[in-house]
């Protein structure tokens, strides 16, 4: 399917909104240097109406007569004598001007509270950037900061945000373990508490410090301005990519930049994996993905946690089945490989009939497995093979059929994972307070920022393929049928929710959450039965590599659906 163009007043509306501004800006400053000595003028004028009115105030009453009098006569014998009207509103206006002039000192450099911080981060460098060999050294104990530091920029409460700074030619800047031990030492000096952005220029022997703001957990799940094949995984710093969609964030609309994935047969990261520690908010990234997933094709959610943390999107368009038991994940993801299997021996089949493929092999198929580790075990109990290896064939060759899979687990989980897993998984996202080490064995790279003090849920890391590690915020998209969800994020996330399927649409109004939950998990089946009636066809118009859906396993969710389509 080819993909259509955007409008363009999504391509082209946040260029000619920073080019408004852009202008605005510019249009502001012109007036302000023109309108100036108006300005100034006026501010005079303000200034001496004040002192005016306070000398007034300040004269006691029996004085005011005597000096009221005293200003009318000036005032006369200025009008009566010649040019003096135009003398007297001359002397007013220079008075006025010398009065409203700007009087505030311009700083033009450190204060002293700011020089002895400098001077004491650049006493605590010389023991790393000096060597006794050095007949020049640019770092010495009791020498002068200002030659080893470019650039420097303070907040109000005197902490340093940002600080470029040179260092000597032989400093072995190609070393991870002594980077790590210079961008140690200026946290610690900077000041700790707040994420910073270590930028090695090797070429130039310059090292840049930046500390970055927080990212934004005000953006809350909805519908994103994307392309066919796009996946908002979240947002990160400014800057940090090359495009921004609009959102909305406190009841504002702005540009926020995304972490965008792109899936399909053209992609290079097809499949997705999520780790993090318990609570960091993989579940709630599933659960945006899924929704974003489901207006543009079709969703098969396995959850192993069992919590019922996707029950609101059982029974809706768009999402074939959710399951959360040991037999019904086995059929479900059965079905997924001979799904694959079957799209891709049709679409051989008609490549060699020189026909275009069939466009049921063309639709977006998303297979969401939430913590198969837990599969693992209880299938390993039981008797039953590991539902993991299932994924091989989705894995493999799922970008060829367009089927995408993403995995999502805790960090102590990784070894459980399956080699397919493993491998296949090029585009990752480690959310949580992890260590550096962590976050670089997962992600392949080390982040080049620092940890930050407080995690808030969704936040991390993201890194697809080989591409750069960007800071991630995922937005917020709790289960609407927890009592703890805030109502703003329950109406987002219900305002966005795909319409449920109407074989389980229910009528009443005053159902609880329990219910609601409860009905969702049991009605997918009906859902998958009628679904099927619609979408199949006469077995003898099957395509001859066509297999069905195995039987559906009792248990507390429905069953899969076989789709045809």
């Amino acid at each position: 399917m080819a993909r259509r163009p955007l409008p363009r007043i999504l391509t082209s509306g946040s260029a000619q909104i920073a080019r408004g501004r852009e202008l605005a800006r510019t249009a502001a400053d012109s007036a302000t240097d023109v309108l100036h000595p108006l300005i100034t003028v006026s501010r005079g004028l303000r200034m001496l109406a004040t002192a005016a009115r306070q000398k007034w105030a300040g004269t006691p009453k029996d004085r005011r007569g005597p000096a009221l009098f005293l200003v009318a006569a000036c005032v006369l014998v200025v009008a009566l004598i010649p040019y003096g009207p135009l003398l007297g509103l001359i002397a007013l206006m220079a008075v006025a001007g010398w009065k409203g002039r700007d009087t505030a000192p311009v700083p033009t450099g450190p204060d002293d509270t700011e020089v002895k911080r400098l001077q004491s981060l650049y006493e605590a460098l010389v023991p790393y950037f000096a060597v006794p060999e050095d007949p020049n050294p640019l770092y010495a104990h009791g020498g002068a900061w200002g030659a080893a530091f470019d650039d420097h920029a303070f907040d109000t409460g005197g902490r340093l945000t940002r600080l470029q700074l040179r260092y000597p030619a032989y400093f072995p800047d190609s070393d991870p373990d002594v980077r790590a031990r210079i961008e140690q030492l200026l946290q610690a000096k900077c000041g700790r508490g707040r994420e910073y952005l270590f930028e090695w220029e090797e070429e130039t022997n310059q090292l840049t410090v930046t500390v970055l703001p927080a990212l934004s957990t005000a953006i809350a799940a909805q519908p994103f301005v994307t392309a066919p094949g796009e996946i908002v995984l979240g947002f990160t710093d400014d800057g940090a990519v090359r495009r921004t969609v609009p959102v909305v964030a406190d009841g504002e609309s702005r540009d926020e930049p995304p972490v965008l994935w792109r899936t399909g047969p053209r992609s290079t990261e097809p499949h997705l994996l999520v780790t993090g520690l318990p609570g960091s908010g993989a579940t709630s990234l599933l659960r945006s993905l899924a929704l974003q997933a489901a207006q543009h094709g079709e969703v098969l959610i396995v959850e192993g946690g069992g919590t019922g943390e996707f029950g609101c999107l059982a029974g809706r368009n768009g999402v074939l089945s959710v399951e959360c038991g040991v037999a019904g994940a086995l059929a479900g993801l059965e079905w997924a490989a001979s799904e694959t299997e079957r799209r891709l021996i049709a679409a051989n089949r008609a490549g060699q009939s020189g026909h275009p493929a069939p466009e049921d092999t063309k639709r977006p198929l998303w297979i969401l497995v939430d913590r198969p580790s837990v599969f693992g075990h209880l299938a390993a109990a039981e008797g039953r093979p590991d539902p993991q290896e299932l994924l091989q064939v989705p894995l493999r060759h799922g970008r060829s059929a367009h089927v995408t899979v993403v995995v999502a687990d805790h960090l102590d989980s990784l070894d459980m994972l399956g080699e397919a897993v493993l491998t296949h998984t090029r585009a990752r996202v480690v959310l949580g307070a992890a260590a550096p080490a962590q976050v670089e064995a997962v992600l392949g790279a080390p982040p080049r920022t620092t940890p930050p003090a407080d995690v808030p849920p969704g936040r991390g890391y993201a890194r697809l393929g080989t591409g750069p590690v960007l800071r991630l915020q995922v937005p917020a998209t709790p289960d609407p049928y927890d009592d703890e969800t805030s109502d703003a994020h329950r109406r987002a996330v219900l305002g966005i929710l795909p319409e449920r399927h109407p074989a389980v649409a229910a009528p009443a109004e005053d159902r609880t959450a329990e219910d609601r939950t409860a009905e969702d998990r049991t009605s997918v089946e009906r859902t998958a039965v009628e679904r099927t009636a619609a979408q199949s066809v006469p077995d003898q118009e099957r395509e001859p590599g066509h297999r069905r859906a195995p039987a559906p396993a009792p248990g507390p969710v429905g069953a899969v659906v076989p789709a045809e389509g």
